[in-house]
């Protein structure tokens, strides 16, 4: 019985191992507003701010006009700003609408199995989440995001400067 006990809980550290950054950012997938999926994975080649956050959450509110400077500054150059509900009665109407009045213009992912949380061990929203163009964790935060914080700006700078990694030899660029 022991046994049993230290195999499964090795195994729940197995497959959430910590997320560190200068290691790769975890696999992740989630839903598009069309409910079609998408993976991190497939943003390879892109800067990605991923942005875990919920409706009700007062921070998250307040941080949203900051991810949107962001997007405008830096989609130009390889950034690409995805928000990703948590909400948990997945009401897609009324997490777009939110969105929407709020002024995002960037991506907003629905997390229907409600794997982002545990996935990047988050113990807050909001969170965030920067990964450069080779899928390494650049920076991570929790609380909400400032459009002037330096730690971030610098992080950005450095991941839209690194060329993203070759594709293997005969092997097809991501889909996007």
């Amino acid at each position: 019985m022991l046994a049993t006990v230290t195999l499964s809980c090795a195994g729940e550290v197995a497959r959430h191992a910590p997320v560190v950054v200068g290691a790769p950012a975890p696999a992740y997938e989630a839903q598009r507003q069309d409910g079609a999926p998408v993976a991190l994975a497939s943003l390879q080649g892109e800067v990605v701010l991923l942005n875990i956050w919920a409706t009700w959450c007062k921070p998250c509110r307040e941080e949203i006009p900051a991810l949107q400077q962001l997007h405008a500054r830096f989609g130009a150059q390889g950034l690409t700003v995805a928000g990703v509900s948590i909400d948990v009665d997945d009401d897609r109407a009324r997490i777009r609408a939110f969105a929407e009045e709020l002024g995002a213009r960037y991506p907003i992912w629905y997390d229907p199995d409600d794997r982002v949380s545990t996935t990047f061990l988050a113990i807050g929203v909001p969170a965030s989440y920067l990964v450069d163009r080779r899928g390494t964790l650049v920076w991570k935060h929790t609380g909400p995001v400032r459009a002037d914080d330096p730690a971030l700006l610098a992080a950005l700078a450095a991941a839209l400067d690194t060329a993203p990694a070759a594709p293997a030899s005969g092997a097809a660029s991501p889909a996007r």
